[in-house]
């Protein structure tokens, strides 16, 4: 088709050459001018699409239809101190309701922006791109329709996507209720933990996955969007509610500009933890990497089998009982779990597979892991010490029947060593 429309724009030049008659004495003709005495269209010349790439373009799907309409605000506020660069993108969806916070114009549509510096911390003056109506940021297809949006408009080598708003790992204590993250006020959806993993795919996948939001760093939640992300950044606890600091967080990668995928996931992770450290405040934020998701399914899947082949059903129950948790009781730390059980173990192959699983997860898996204790909970102190990065559903009770709709429970054995534990 190329060819057809070079030949065809040459005889088209030619006869229109004859009519004009083109003069060529002298040695004076110069084809660009003499198309241009015809008026005859010249192809605009092709875009370098790899020089209109970024190094990075930062997606945040800020959910603010709900009780953190807040900090919402203050985030998008955080990251006008920063900014989009000449390397990096920032790019924002922050959608707002009614009855929560009234500041700055109380709008209560849906915007998208790409973030510009400014020095006004309590108004966000970067430019609109898109304003939406009322959408619903509880449905994976919208957070898909972002993302794909945010790539198109805003090309980058590599690409981060957070989602922000409340977490819930993979389940809350709701019976047939399952849970996920962000949660629309106005709609009373929220996108289930398998429907993030549809979101990712459609949104093509992204370099770096994070969870600004509570309790989602565990097996089952990984295991759902391991194949689309090289690193997944989030929290074993609940996050307070201001969340990730993101004029801390985004800094030092629009200063250095073209940081690695990993690198970027472990700035997410000392920001975070940076911050609540000077507060005094409790909290937890690991990163994984993706590819080794699945050595974790089948370690686990050796270590469980043994612990019921040796019948230590009592020693895992112990182990359950006093093994790290966290906000939901039935989320239990996989590292501190595994290693109850081997300290009172009295089996050689519980003994051998569980330290194979430990050393995975320390060694292979969970690449960088920061933990802060506080004194001031609720309770009283808010240790995490025992907190290694990853989680993993553990109740004590039978599973229930949507437990089965996981891809961690249907790929591996966990479910039915719940189940054994529950007998």
């Amino acid at each position: 088709m190329k060819k057809l429309a070079i030949a065809v724009l040459a005889l088209s030049f030619s006869a229109r050459l004859a009519l004009a008659a083109v003069d060529f004495d002298g040695g004076k003709f110069n084809l660009g001018d003499e198309i241009a005495k015809l008026e005859l269209p010249v192809p605009a010349p092709a875009l370098d699409k790899a020089a209109a790439q970024k190094e990075w373009t930062i997606m945040v799907f800020i959910n603010a239809k709900n009780n953190l309409e807040q900090y919402g605000l203050k985030d998008m506020n955080e990251m006008e101190q920063v900014g989009s660069s000449d390397k990096v993108n920032i790019v924002v969806e922050l959608a707002r309701i009614n009855g929560f916070d009234s500041s700055d114009g109380d709008w209560k549509t849906s915007r998208r922006y790409l973030v510009k510096k400014d020095n006004d911390v309590s108004k966000v003056t970067s430019p609109i791109v898109e304003e939406l109506a009322k959408v619903d940021m509880g449905d994976y297809k919208h957070l898909a329709d972002f993302a794909n949006w945010a790539k198109a408009k805003y090309p980058a080598k590599k690409y981060m996507i957070i989602v922000w708003n409340h977490g819930a790992g993979w389940i809350k204590s709701v019976p047939g209720e399952t849970k996920g993250i962000s949660y629309d006020d106005e709609t009373g959806n929220h996108i289930t933990t398998p429907q993030l993993g549809l979101a990712l795919k459609e949104m093509g996948g992204v370099d770096v996955y994070g969870s600004d939001a509570c309790l989602m760093q565990m097996a089952e939640v990984v295991y759902e969007i391991k194949d689309y992300t090289q690193y997944i950044v989030g929290s074993e606890e609940t996050e307070p509610g201001d969340g990730y600091t993101y004029d801390t967080f985004l800094g030092p990668i629009v200063a250095k500009g073209n940081m690695t995928a990993e690198e970027v996931a472990k700035v997410a992770v000392d920001a975070y933890s940076d911050h609540y450290q000077q507060l005094d405040q409790a909290s937890t934020q690991s990163y994984i990497k993706s590819s080794a998701i699945n050595g974790l399914l089948d370690l686990s899947n050796a270590f469980a089998y043994a612990i019921t082949q040796a019948g230590e059903k009592d020693l895992a129950k112990e182990a359950l009982a006093g093994a790290q948790s966290f906000a939901y009781p039935e989320n239990k730390d996989f590292y501190h779990f595994t290693q109850l059980v081997l300290a009172k173990t009295a089996s050689p192959e519980v003994k051998k597979t569980g330290e194979a699983l430990n050393a995975y997860i320390k060694g292979s898996l969970v690449m960088h892991n920061r933990t802060n204790n506080s004194d001031g909970g609720w309770w009283g102190p808010e240790l995490y010490d025992n907190a290694h990065g990853i989680a993993v559903y553990l109740p004590g009770t039978a599973a229930p029947a949507h437990y089965a709709d996981l891809q961690w429970a249907k790929y591996s054995n966990w479910d039915e060593f719940i189940g054994w534990l529950a007998q």
